[in-house]
């Protein structure tokens, strides 16, 4: 395999550890912010800082600066989790920890930063998006807003997984993160003695139909081909046993891959909340927070990424999602306005394989940094001669 030496290989794990003993929460990530941008100098790439508030964005001339650039992102937020790895480079933040791979994503892009400095022949100019709070959801649209993706043409980003070994990267054409959507339904009813339920409007039956009828939505108005998924978290009413709750509060989760049937969902609950409330002579308010699209990969810039994966991994090297992933990705919002392409690096751990991203004893094999740093230089490379060839 081509990618780091070893002692950039060292500099690069040594980065990742030091991020690791000290996470930051999203939008706080100011000393991951000052590390990145001294890596940045040592390189001599100049960066731009305070872009999203701790975001970092770094330009690196191509042979063709008339061309559009190609952005390269990693995000670099921990999470509200104490630790328990027992790793010696654990958490020194009590209740923080980097539980989701942000430290090995911003790593590895600052390999592929440094490949990409030595690099005698790149077509087009490089652009590395360093994002805060992709937890929040919210990183990758303020980025945006602060204009991340001006004179940007492709973008290509990627997540550690433990589902696949080390060495291996996932590239997918089509929907490889679902929509994050929440819903609010508060139940008006009236309230009244338990013992004489026809004065009343009881808002726990009213909420209680309500949570059976959503279940039904997607079991029998969406096609079982397209994965989605409408979760009842929190039901909240009622004071006392002897009361006929007045009110009730329903919040939870809709998940969808494709905008299609993510609308249709929107529409569904609000279709259900209101017949419900019609037929019990309860006021039902139906509120919708929209989260981050799906993230769909379009087919040529899938087939771009798994050209860089052979060229400088092996077609050993390619694997592709089996089974729909139902998290959220705020990469998606990048993918609404410029085509890209979203994959996965092979990361699993013997011995951790059962604990999750967002588990407290989360950990990853660091040979995916040697990965992924290779990815990101031959994918980069690979969209430059793309954008030149249709310039020419």
């Amino acid at each position: 395999m081509t990618g780091l030496d070893s002692k950039l290989f060292e500099q690069i794990v040594s980065f990742r550890r030091e991020l690791h003993a000290e996470p930051e929460l999203s939008w706080h990530e100011y000393k991951t912010s000052d590390r990145i941008a001294a890596f940045l100098d040592q390189l001599g790439i100049p960066c731009k800082r305070g872009v999203a508030g701790t975001g970092i964005v770094a330009n690196l001339p191509g042979k063709h600066d008339h061309l559009p650039y190609v952005a390269l992102r990693a995000d670099m937020d921990a999470l509200p989790i104490q630790e328990e790895t027992g790793l010696p480079f654990s958490s020194q933040v009590p209740g923080v920890m980097h539980a989701c791979g942000h430290d090995g994503h911003t790593s590895m892009l600052l390999g592929a930063a440094a490949l990409l400095a030595q690099e005698k022949d790149r077509p087009a100019p490089i652009r590395f998006l360093f994002q805060p709070a992709e937890e929040t959801g919210k990183g990758a649209k303020k980025m945006i807003e602060d204009g991340a993706l001006e004179n940007v043409a492709l973008i290509f980003g990627g997540h550690l997984d433990r589902h696949f070994p080390a060495g291996t990267v996932a590239v997918t054409d089509g929907p490889v993160n679902a929509s994050t959507d929440q819903f609010h339904i508060k139940i008006h009813g009236q309230g009244g003695h338990a013992a004489r339920p026809h004065e009343a409007i009881d808002s726990v039956v009213v909420g209680s139909l309500l949570v059976m009828a959503l279940q039904t939505i997607v079991s029998r108005e969406v096609n079982p081909a397209h994965p989605s998924v409408v979760t009842v978290g929190h039901f909240e009413a009622g004071t006392a046993s002897n009361v006929i709750a007045s009110s009730a509060q329903l919040d939870g989760s809709i998940r969808a891959q494709e905008q299609s049937v993510r609308e249709s969902l929107h529409r569904s609950i609000e279709r259900i909340a209101r017949s419900i409330g019609e037929l019990h002579n309860a006021v039902i308010d139906v509120t919708i927070d929209l989260g981050t699209p799906p993230l769909s990969n379009p087919p040529d810039t899938a087939e771009l990424a798994r050209e860089a994966v052979r060229n400088s991994l092996g077609e050993e090297a390619l694997r592709k999602l089996e089974i729909a992933n139902m998290g959220g990705e705020d990469f998606a919002y990048y993918m609404e306005q410029i085509p890209g392409c979203y994959v996965r690096f092979g990361s699993v751990l013997a011995g951790k394989e059962g604990f999750p991203a967002h588990s407290s004893r989360f950990d990853f094999d660091e040979q995916a940094l040697n990965v992924g740093a290779t990815y990101y230089h031959a994918v980069g490379l690979a969209a430059g001669r793309r954008l030149l060839a249709q310039g020419e």
